[in-house]
């Protein structure tokens, strides 16, 4: 079962309408989608916004599903210039950028328990996620994606998170996903499709977010075509 999570809605709708065999549960505020897409056997998670109900929804989907990978979808604000409106950013690591225990000598961004800042993506998942960017012309730029429970919106933060973590755009599910999928070891992929770009305050995010969440679901159902269990 290929498992993949959006934060809202509007990143998950394009998928659900494909489905076939379609039946829908409820975990807390998780909501599931579990059925056939193109064939194969998918569960498609709606997770609400921020780090807490993320880390719920990859948890409950492990625990309720146990897909054989989870892939996280969705929009996010560019941190590098070069990314425009639609632009995609496939995840060459999550790392949660608002993790911050520096005053007892670790790193930003380290995380307590495992002890690491940068959660690998899994290889495989990530080259089936530029594959199909490509096949759709979409020019994907592989980065780390930051995460923080923030709407970034000041252009001297943006740089310093692209400029620290290495990252190309931030988000705020992605980091939390991928821990659990870390400590559960469950492969893990993402990708997020930018609703706006480093000069932007935010009114850019609610009026591009709907086009860049269409541009990101275009790709998972790529990815879901041709990915070979």
């Amino acid at each position: 079962m290929i498992g993949i999570i959006g934060a809202m809605d509007a990143e998950v709708e394009l998928l659900t309408q494909q489905m076939t065999d379609i039946r829908e549960e409820k975990v807390g505020f998780a909501r599931f989608y579990v059925g056939q897409l193109f064939g194969k056997e998918c569960v498609v998670g709606r997770c609400g916004v921020g780090k807490v109900h993320a880390a719920i929804c990859a948890q409950s989907m492990i625990l309720k599903y146990a897909p054989s990978l989870i892939v996280n979808i969705g929009v996010a604000g560019a941190l590098v210039d070069e990314l425009k409106i639609g632009d995609i950013v496939v995840a060459g690591a999550a790392v949660q950028h608002d993790m911050d225990t520096t005053p007892v000598g670790d790193p930003m961004g380290l995380i307590s328990g495992i002890n690491i800042v940068y959660i690998p993506t899994d290889e495989k998942v990530t080259e089936g996620l530029m594959k199909a960017a490509k096949k759709l012309d979409y020019q994907p730029l592989m980065k780390n994606v930051a995460t923080g429970d923030q709407f970034v919106a000041n252009l001297e933060k943006k740089y310093a998170l692209a400029e620290q973590f290495g990252a190309g755009c931030c988000d705020m599910e992605g980091g939390a996903i991928a821990q659990v999928c870390y400590e559960m070891q469950v492969p893990f992929g993402e990708y997020r499709g930018i609703s706006d770009e480093t000069h932007d305050t935010g009114r850019e995010y609610l009026l591009n977010m709907q086009d860049a969440a269409q541009n990101s679901a275009r790709l998972i159902c790529e990815f879901v075509k041709d990915w070979e269990m």
